[in-house]
């Protein structure tokens, strides 16, 4: 499975792709094994044992839902929210 990271991901990844071997059958088991692999990704995707609401995940450029099937030949992006900025009024 190839995933594609963005904004702060790419720290923990080193890289903008990545491939991880898949043996899950849902997105929540995809996240679970990338953050397995990438352990440093998991407080951008997770807030404790909850996957964070703001997380974008697509599958082969499809917006998918956590318990969404998966495939191990799919392409996933994982998006966390982008945060920061504030409006001094």
């Amino acid at each position: 499975m190839d995933i594609t990271v963005y904004g702060p991901l790419r720290s923990a990844t080193g890289e903008k792709t990545v491939t991880l071997e898949f043996t899950g059958t849902t997105v929540s088991d995809a996240l679970a094994e990338f953050t397995a692999a990438y352990p440093r990704a998991t407080p951008y995707l997770y807030d404790g044992d909850e996957v964070r609401s703001s997380v974008r995940v697509t599958v082969n450029g499809e917006r998918a839902p956590l318990e969404a099937p998966v495939s191990n030949d799919a392409e996933l992006t994982l998006m966390p929210a982008v945060q920061g900025g504030s409006i001094d009024g």
